[in-house]
């Protein structure tokens, strides 16, 4: 990578998990009525659904994590956050006109492998009792190496789960003790080899680059043990420093961390290991091994990503339950209150438990339209009329500089990311962001962008 194009495009830019992006939501909150609709509209037009469960809870706070979670020690909030989380679906229930097909479900968090298996197993099943559950639904997990156990692993196969991402970040020992990440390389070796025992067939390891004190040595030795457990997916996370929005990140100092050029020299080093290993690259930062589905989503066309990540499953609906969580119904995004008491308070008054939304207009689905592409396939197209707006012409403009860098090739009707262009795809989907450049931010509110 040239080192003139790292300097100049390194800025705080957005992820792009959702366009708009959430600080650029707009100011209220939607209403009761109002949110009802737009998930009732969207079941109307797609009755397959994706779901998404927020589980908060971890028993240590690991400094790095951007995560909305809660730390205790105490399980006695299983239960009660569990019937809530079913109370709340209850809510969608309401709304829906017909039984949902679940085609897709993740358990997020904080550490879904917290609970214990009989709780899941009880919020799972209240789940179940009113879908529909189709023969290719595809249904994963989040787990921390260090409390997943073997009953969790096959309680969750026997309802119907076939993918287990492991949150292994690096394999360190001290760069864990710094995070405050208390695992040991055994662990994720005996849940990585009981999960294949027991029958899953995706393996994901979470990995992040640029964590305090991280070299290339440590990468180095990642990769090796990559090339041991070989999982069918990879995460490679930069990561995000915002000690301004979470303070556990003020545990150590920016002098600690790895940036600007020798960060992206460790996200380099790891891509061309995996490539090497045979993964091929999956839009940002993942990576899968040929045979698993991502890569086939790819290459046909249906990847799709939302707040959950990269998933091979474009549903018009996403339900998401718990704190924090956010909601999807293609032309309105709604969020839940962060805060458990307050979400639980919303849900056991029988109202939605919102405390931000936004509903797009014709633009902004253009223009999310076109976001997804380039993150998903490195191209998009707006030969139809429908795929045009102002938004994208202004947008275009923007891009004639990206492309005398040659970052993305531009054709009548038609945008291609070149390879040099990759590691800058954050900063090709910002050209598009008109919700950015009409009110640019104040103040820091997102991470760098490589």
């Amino acid at each position: 990578m040239k080192s003139n194009l790292l300097k100049k495009y390194d800025i705080p830019v957005p992820r792009y998990t959702s366009y708009p992006t959430v600080p650029y939501w707009q100011a209220e909150k939607p209403s009761q009525e109002a949110w009802a609709e737009r998930v009732s509209a969207a079941f109307e037009l797609n009755p397959e659904i994706s779901g998404y469960i927020h589980l908060p809870y971890c028993e240590r706070l690991c400094t790095y994590c951007g995560c909305n979670k809660r730390i205790t020690t105490n399980h006695a909030v299983e239960e009660p956050y569990i019937q809530r989380v079913l109370d709340e679906w209850q809510l969608y229930l309401n709304v829906l006109p017909g039984k949902p097909i679940l085609k897709e479900l993740h358990l997020g968090g904080g550490t879904p492998s917290f609970f214990a298996p009989q709780n899941l197993e009880k919020l799972l099943n209240g789940i179940y009792a009113d879908v529909i559950i189709p023969d290719d639904h595809d249904f994963g997990f989040e787990a921390h190496p260090a409390n997943t156990t073997a009953e969790h692993l096959r309680t969750l196969y026997s309802l119907g789960f076939r993918r287990l991402s492991l949150g292994v970040q690096d394999f360190d020992v001290e760069i864990l003790r710094v995070i405050n990440r208390l695992q040991t390389e055994e662990q994720v070796e005996n849940v990585t080899n009981a999960a294949r025992e027991i029958g899953y067939t995706s393996i994901n390891f979470d990995l992040i680059f640029g964590l305090p004190f991280q070299t290339p040595d440590h990468i180095e030795r990642n990769m090796e043990k990559i090339s041991r457990f070989r999982p069918e997916r990879i995460a490679f996370y930069s990561y995000a420093h915002v000690p301004w929005l979470k303070p556990s990140q003020q545990a150590y100092s920016e002098a600690d961390l790895p940036t600007g050029e020798s960060k992206r020299a460790l996200y380099e080093q790891g891509r061309n290991r995996l490539e090497q290993l045979g993964y091929a690259e999956i839009g940002l930062d993942h990576f899968s091994l040929p045979h698993d589905n991502l890569l086939r989503s790819m290459n046909e066309g249906s990847l799709h990503r939302n707040f959950m990540g990269y998933t091979t499953s474009d549903t018009r609906l996403c339900i998401a339950l718990g704190a924090s969580s956010i909601s999807d119904t293609w032309d309105a995004f709604a969020q839940n209150e962060k805060e458990v008491e307050a979400w639980s308070a919303e849900v056991a008054a029988g109202r939605f438990p919102l405390i931000k939304g936004h509903f797009l207009t014709e633009e902004d689905q253009v223009l999310r339209r076109h976001i997804l592409n380039i993150m998903c396939q490195f191209k998009t197209n707006w030969q139809a009329p429908a795929l045009q707006c102002d938004g994208l012409y202004a947008g275009l403009e923007r891009l004639a500089e990206l492309e005398a860098d040659g970052l993305v090739e531009l054709k009548p009707f038609h945008l291609t990311v070149t390879e040099h262009g990759r590691p800058f795809i954050r900063n090709i989907c910002l050209a598009l962001d008109a919700r950015y450049w009409e009110k640019q931010p104040q103040g820091r509110l997102f991470s760098q962008a490589v």
